[in-house]
């Protein structure tokens, strides 16, 4: 795929502090100008982050044309919290999610084995899509030419459900082959777009979603990067995401002295991973954020995905400094 006309958005996670929280409608209005097809922003298991995060949403919706992806969970929570919750962001005008299963807590009363009434991320999907069903139930509209007769509408409005895919399989899946099938039983619920975790060698991505095509899965995966600018950030991605050490990325990191020089090696090799990934057929690239605009626009750049956009503008008008 041409890398002009690939599709690319943007993960957040919420505000942890005051100061963060300040700081972040600049880098969002900066993401926006970008023109990505949405912004996706994190959300805490068991509900830890729900307020800031709905904060972050309505944010996006009510000051960017850009459109916001609501991350939901299932670990703690029952049917009736979920539920809730799901109508909580329809009401606030969300239309999109990532329904990810999450990861039960070490200790806890959600259930024997942590988790809670719903037991995974296809529920979840199922969940979401009953939900919208019920707020917005089908609708009689009148026949062209024909004024006394009526039909039903089938173009209600639509939700989009993204769910998480693993190239290197999830930590509790027994082999590849677990994984194509739970991406199977997603797509059988009602997913339509996958995200992968972070992984750092190209083949991992392309090697899975050739699988995963072969095996019936219909909906594009976008490969999740992000631009490692420090050791440090190498490290912490690393003890997150369980991923092997891409040694020669590791390498150069540790080597350059500068936090200039770091941030060029970073951005350079997120730029040259992206494009193979494009070249190898990805539909597009979901770059996770730190909530920093300046790297990830960087690499967009690079790849001339912002020949049509000025990414120093935002979408509405703004003097806001750049947070530091």
């Amino acid at each position: 795929m041409s890398c002009t006309t690939a599709r690319f958005s943007f993960e957040l996670y919420p505000p942890r502090n005051a100061v963060t929280a300040a700081a972040l409608p600049a880098t969002i209005d900066r993401l926006a100008a970008a023109h990505p097809e949405f912004i996706s922003v994190t959300y805490g298991a068991n509900g830890s982050s729900r307020t800031s995060s709905l904060d972050v949403l309505r944010y996006i919706l009510e000051n960017t044309d850009v459109s916001p992806m609501a991350h939901l969970t299932c670990v703690g929570s029952s049917h009736a919290e979920t539920n809730r919750l799901i109508r909580e962001f329809m009401d606030a005008g969300i239309r999109r999610f990532l329904a990810v299963r999450g990861d039960p807590p070490a200790e806890g009363d959600a259930g024997d084995d942590g988790l809670g009434e719903l037991r995974s991320a296809a529920e979840l999907v199922q969940l979401i899509h009953r939900v919208q069903a019920e707020r917005v139930p089908y609708q009689e509209v009148p026949v062209p030419g024909l004024p006394a007769a009526r039909e039903v509408d089938t173009g209600r409005e639509r939700v989009q459900i993204a769910v998480a895919a693993f190239p290197n399989g999830h930590p509790h899946s027994r082999s590849v082959s677990q994984d194509i099938d739970t991406l199977l039983a997603k797509q059988a619920a009602g997913a339509n777009l996958g995200i992968t975790q972070l992984f750092f060698h190209p083949d991992d991505y392309l090697s899975f979603a050739q699988r995963a095509r072969e095996a019936g899965v219909l909906f594009p995966i976008l490969p999740g990067i992000m631009p490692v600018t420090s050791p440090a950030r190498l490290k912490r991605m690393l003890e997150l995401s369980g991923e092997d050490l891409p040694s020669e990325l590791a390498i150069q990191l540790e080597i350059e002295p500068t936090e200039e020089g770091q941030r060029e090696i970073g951005i350079a090799w997120a730029t040259d991973f992206a494009r193979r990934l494009l070249d190898g057929g990805a539909p597009g690239v979901h770059l996770y954020t730190f909530n920093r605009h300046e790297a990830v626009l960087d690499v967009l750049d690079r790849l001339d995905l912002l020949s049509f956009a000025n990414p120093t503008t935002s979408s509405r008008t703004t003097t806001e400094k750049e947070p530091a």
